[in-house]
């Protein structure tokens, strides 16, 4: 199988090559804009789009006039990569099987800077530093060794720091996972997840933590004058807080992704739909709503959690040990009784306590949700039924072991 990885480190430019890096985040970010706005215009006169070939033409045209010859000072192939990425967020807006369509949008300064060297021939690695084209040699912290072939480098700015991330590709023995084990999981709020075998983890709740400090943080940036230097020193603390937020729950989903799929061959998980589950109940000035206030807290807890990038870890992670990641439709899995199958809201009254008025079975409700998941995770193998990871798929009978595809 081939697997792809990327090692992400944090760089350690010089003064130079931190004015070069935003030069050419800059110019980068300029062409996006530029040729957004000139679609946008065309989309406005109903006339066809600029895709990338001729994105690509006025680009080379522009940079040989006066007027625009300042991207000569950003490398070719990043520029024509921005360009790229511009043509497939198009084609993702208009496509009907993507299922949050959206038009790109124009890109700030200092908000999601990065550009990509997508010829691995101009890249060179020497043990803790990195040639890149017209940056020359730049020293990066090394905290694991690169394996695999070098496909392309990414560089990103976040916090005022740099970062560079190697894109790897290798091909490696279909894996065997070493447990036979299968669990369900039940994603929640009150617990992060729930398994179908009763144990619980308790979520860590991080943007809560640090809520009240961003909050004054935030109070202190709107009194500033806009661009100012004071201003600018407290959108960086602002930023500071957000990157300690993001990196704390990328860690505790990385660890605990990393443990259960070391520990089980078969994890199966609930589909929820976090675009419908976190909508606002605001409503209209016609119809307004109702809770709103509770409404958006929990909204905020939903979002706080980030259960897709837990998913999207566990079913990787599997895909790479030989595991196998299966999804099922949430609905009713809470209602319905994991003993006798009987399904009413009354089984469940209260948030924590399940209770069957069928046959009497009493469990946790959380704990009851996950073994309805791991049972509808074995029809999804036996009849199909559900959603199976169509990256994975299972080993013919006899063997005992889930393989990836």
């Amino acid at each position: 199988m081939i697997q792809r990885k990327a090692y992400k480190f944090r760089l350690k430019p010089s003064t130079e090559q931190v004015c070069q890096l935003n030069t050419i985040a800059g110019h980068c970010r300029f062409l996006w804009n530029k040729i957004l706005c000139l679609n946008l215009r065309r989309l406005e006169n109903k006339q066809t789009l600029m895709w990338y070939q001729e994105a690509d033409f006025w680009s080379k045209h522009w940079k040989a006039s006066d007027e625009y010859g300042f991207l000569k000072e950003a490398p070719a192939h990043c520029l024509q990569q921005k360009l790229r990425d511009l043509d497939k967020a198009f084609r993702d807006g208009f496509d009907k099987k993507q299922p949050l369509k959206r038009i790109p949008r124009f890109k700030k300064q200092g908000e999601g800077d990065s550009f990509r060297f997508p010829e691995a021939k101009q890249i060179q690695i020497e043990n803790r530093r990195v040639k890149l084209p017209k940056l020359g040699w730049m020293g990066f912290f090394k905290s694991q060794s690169i394996k695999g072939k070098l496909k392309q480098a990414t560089i990103t700015r976040s916090s005022g720091k740099w970062y560079i991330s190697f894109q790897v590709e290798r091909v490696v023995e279909k894996p065997i996972h070493p447990k036979k084990s299968s669990i369900g999981i039940d994603l929640g709020i009150k617990r992060f997840l729930t398994m179908s075998n009763g144990e619980s983890i308790d979520p860590i709740h991080v943007f809560r933590h640090f809520s009240e400090k961003l909050a004054k943080a935030q109070r202190r940036l709107s009194k500033k004058k806009q661009f100012s230097s004071n201003w600018k020193k407290q959108k960086a603390r602002v930023q500071k807080i957000h990157a300690k937020i993001a990196h704390s729950r990328l860690d505790f989903q990385h660890k605990l992704s990393t443990h259960l799929s070391k520990s089980h061959a078969m994890i199966v998980v609930e589909s929820l739909k976090i675009l419908n589950m976190s909508a606002s109940a605001s409503g209209t000035q016609e119809s307004p709503g109702k809770s709103v206030k509770a409404k958006s807290g929990l909204n905020k807890s939903i979002l706080d959690q980030g259960f897709g990038e837990f998913k999207r870890q566990l079913k990787y992670k599997l895909e790479w040990l030989g595991g196998l990641f299966v999804e099922v439709p949430a609905a009713y899995t809470s209602q319905r009784c994991s003993v006798c199958q009987y399904k009413s809201p009354d089984n469940r009254k209260t948030q924590a306590v399940f209770c069957c008025v069928s046959c009497g079975h009493q469990d946790h409700a959380d704990t009851n949700a996950a073994k309805n998941i791991l049972a509808a995770g074995h029809a999804v193998l036996a009849c199909g039924e559900g959603t199976l990871a169509p990256s994975v798929k299972q080993e013919p009978m006899g063997t005992g072991n889930l393989v990836p595809a």
